[in-house]
């Protein structure tokens, strides 16, 4: 006699996830909902937040390192763990929030993926540079003369290296990260990681700071449009201006790469397009 099975047929499931519907393009009922301003807002405090300790941190650095302490300050090594690090903890205080975006760059990654509508991609992105201006403000205030001494923490392509350099440095310190981010926030390991909710958060931040460890000698790191444009606002120097364009340029191209290569090649979006509109034009 043959042995029954165990489980039913129907118990079986095809996945354990569920991948969301694409986001609308234009979604103007999300205008409507006090919890899409809350997201707002949690955007502009967390990038507040992450310039004011990352730009604080750059300037006790040099300050450190000027007036000859035997510390010798946190060094590259330190600068990286700052940022890195507030990234950690604010991506997982407002994951459940607004995403924890922190930084154009994501947002426009995400929103390229159908992640996010185009209008909380706009105001996602006014939110995180509103936040950045006033982060680096606060930094400079507490500081003044500091600040000032030491560059205001703005980005620019360093001495001996080309502005193709720097803006390679840029894209692929991007990649990185908004790699890291569509990895880490994928359906299909945020479903069997559940039990451990801060596994989205830590290679998220580890990225930043490896990317920092990484590119800080080239570009001071950018990887953050919100965080270069902060700083070239606040210090309003011609040369903090001059390589602007490069800290969006790079890192929206960088988030663009990641998210084709995500969606459209690890998650074989492309294949399964193909594969709906062939079954489509059979029916």
């Amino acid at each position: 006699m043959a042995k029954d099975s165990e489980f039913p047929p129907e118990s079986y499931s095809g996945k354990d996830y569920h991948d969301p519907p694409p986001a609308p393009l234009f979604d103007p009922i999300e205008l409507s909902k006090w919890s899409f301003y809350r997201a707002l807002i949690a955007e502009f405090v967390a990038t507040l937040l992450f310039l004011y300790i990352g730009v604080r941190t750059v300037i006790g650095q040099s300050v450190s390192t000027t007036a000859a302490s035997p510390c010798g300050g946190v060094g590259i090594l330190g600068i990286a763990w700052a940022f890195g690090g507030m990234i950690f903890v604010l991506v997982y205080c407002t994951a459940g929030i607004s995403g924890g975006h922190i930084n154009p760059a994501v947002t426009f990654g995400l929103f390229l993926a159908r992640k996010v509508s185009l209008v909380r991609a706009v105001l996602y992105i006014l939110a995180q540079c509103a936040g950045a201006i006033v982060g680096v403000g606060l930094a400079k205030g507490f500081q003044k003369s500091f600040y000032e001494m030491n560059g205001g923490a703005a980005n620019v392509v360093a001495y001996g290296y080309t502005k193709g350099v720097g803006l390679a440095a840029e894209i692929i310190g991007t990649f990185v990260l908004v790699y890291t981010v569509f990895s880490a926030t994928d359906p299909k390991r945020v479903a069997r990681d559940s039990h451990v909710p801060v596994l989205a958060p830590l290679p998220i931040g580890f990225a930043v700071f490896m990317v920092h460890l990484a590119t800080i000698p080239i570009t001071g790191t950018g990887i953050n449009p919100a965080r270069s444009l902060g700083a070239a606002v606040i210090y309003n120097r011609k040369h903090a201006w001059d390589d602007q364009w490069i800290f969006w340029a790079g890192p929206f191209i960088g988030a663009a790469i990641a998210a084709f290569y995500y969606q459209f090649i690890l998650r074989a979006g492309a294949i399964k397009a193909l594969g709906s509109f062939r079954s489509g034009s059979q029916a």
